[in-house]
């Protein structure tokens, strides 16, 4: 078992190598990039300004400009050498500038951690708080009211998406209402505040987007849960348990729910990418500056070190969180042995 942890920790590093290697080169050969909006800037500055080149000279920059946008951007290099140079500079922690922002993207990451983490770990908690028990409750109460109603409400929750619904929210409760903000992360007076008014302000703003980013989890959550607890509810090591006269209660919680829990510690640890991923359009609907509204802000600018450092910090968190699931379901199912 130790030996299997070890060699996924030694996989890591070449696993992040490999995706980050296609990235880089997919982003070499898009159209579109830095160099080409640059270009495209300048020229429509100089025919806005009456100064444009001759017929057929195409650009209103020298050759010595354009080499020296090149140089800046990057693509004066043959893109594997220019990959070997980024590859080493974020060992040293650098991820290079920003080309939109002409900031550090480690300090643009910095500047939004807290926002994700922030959603991502209070989504983390609400869902695993409410949806397991309600998952027991309705296994427990299959087929009755309880089972029914829950159901309807989860259902209907889940077929509205998270974006749409986070609309209807800010119209209703925030614009009409004026019950909650209509959008940010916190309030504009938010630094003058005392403790646990900030800690009302952050939660006043937190409500509309936290019903948006658990409505879809809800249903997934609470039905694995109810379905994988079924399961074990029917199993004759259940039958034999009641039959020796351990309690139903006991039986339910001491036996059928840990193996009933394994699905979702094999799921728990990918939930670690919702510290990055996020959802831009509800944080383009509320405003916030999440790492969703960068990313996707980032991938239609050609942003590609922010995209990069994105890219690099969300996919080691997915195979972290795929090495936390496994040790999740090895203390779950002590029969499980990894090879």
């Amino acid at each position: 078992m130790r030996a299997y942890f070890l060699r996924r920790l030694l996989l890591i590093p070449p696993t992040l190598i490999g995706i980050t290697l296609i990235v880089f080169f997919i982003t070499r050969l898009a159209p579109g990039g830095p160099l080409e909006q640059a270009l495209m800037q300048a020229q429509q500055v100089s025919l806005n300004h009456g100064s444009g080149r001759a017929a057929g000279q195409g650009t209103a920059l020298s050759t010595d400009q354009i080499d020296q946008l090149k140089h800046y951007y990057g693509f004066d290099r043959p893109w594997h050498v220019a990959y070997v140079q980024w590859l080493g500079k974020v060992a040293q922690g650098d991820l290079g500038m920003s080309f939109r922002y002409n900031e550090p993207v480690w300090d643009l990451i910095c500047e939004r951690f807290p926002i994700s983490i922030f959603y991502g770990l209070t989504t983390l908690v609400i869902t695993y708080t409410i949806c397991v028990p309600l998952g027991i409750l309705k296994a427990i109460k299959h087929r009755t009211w309880v089972d029914t109603g829950s159901s309807v409400l989860i259902f209907a929750g889940y077929a509205i998406p998270g974006y749409v619904l986070g609309a209807l929210l800010l119209v209703f409760f925030a614009a009409r209402l004026r019950w909650f903000p209509m959008g940010g992360f916190t309030g504009d007076n938010f630094a003058d505040l005392s403790f646990m008014a900030k800690a009302g302000d952050l939660i006043h703003h937190a409500i509309l987007p936290l019903c948006c980013y658990l409505i879809g989890a809800f249903a997934f959550t609470t039905l694995l849960m109810k379905n994988q607890l079924m399961d074990a509810l029917a199993t004759d090591y259940m039958r034999t348990a009641v039959a020796k006269g351990v309690s139903y209660r006991r039986a339910v919680l001491g036996h059928a729910l840990r193996n009933s829990i394994i699905p979702l510690a094999t799921d728990f640890g990918q939930n670690l990418t919702l510290f990055l991923s996020g959802s831009f359009l509800i944080e383009n609907i509320f405003d916030i500056n999440g790492f969703g509204l960068l990313g996707y802000t980032s991938t239609l600018d050609r942003d590609y070190p922010v995209v990069m450092g994105i890219l690099l910090l969300s996919s080691l968190l997915l195979l972290v969180g795929n090495l936390i699931s496994d040790v999740l379901v090895a203390l779950a199912d002590p029969r499980i042995r990894f090879g």
